[in-house]
């Protein structure tokens, strides 16, 4: 029987068995302003890792997305950055603005364990 894609997404309170012992290496770290105003830029840093880097095992993928307060429909799609082995580092610095206050997701993908999310909520002023 096949599972909701949501399901097939580790994060660090739903990992189990195995998944356990990679949250701290496969989940992504948001870093970013608890509080901003609304419509000026600010910087959001992905990170994964520390995380191997080779054509055999490598984080391939971040999207970011943020879920907006009061949007009928979310999330919002930010950004997709595809990263190369041995060539690119899985760390993106995205620069944003927002209206309303909401969560920013990260899910990072690796080639070996898969999916894996992280969020921060942001308070817009």
């Amino acid at each position: 029987m096949s599972k909701p894609f949501g399901d097939l997404i580790y994060t660090p309170e739903r990992a189990t068995g195995e998944a356990v012992s990679k949250v701290e290496t496969h989940t992504p770290k948001i870093t970013a302003p608890d509080k901003v105003k609304a419509g000026e830029e600010f910087q959001v840093t992905i990170t994964v890792g520390p995380h191997p880097n080779t054509v055999q095992h490598s984080i391939r993928k971040i999207k970011v997305y943020f879920a907006e307060e009061g949007r009928p429909f979310n999330p919002i799609h930010i950004a997709t950055v595809e990263l190369e082995p041995e060539y690119a580092e899985p760390k993106v610095t995205l620069t944003v603005k927002l209206k309303k206050s909401g969560t920013i997701y990260a899910v990072g993908y690796c080639n070996l364990h898969g999916l894996w999310e992280a969020r921060k909520e942001i308070t817009v002023e």
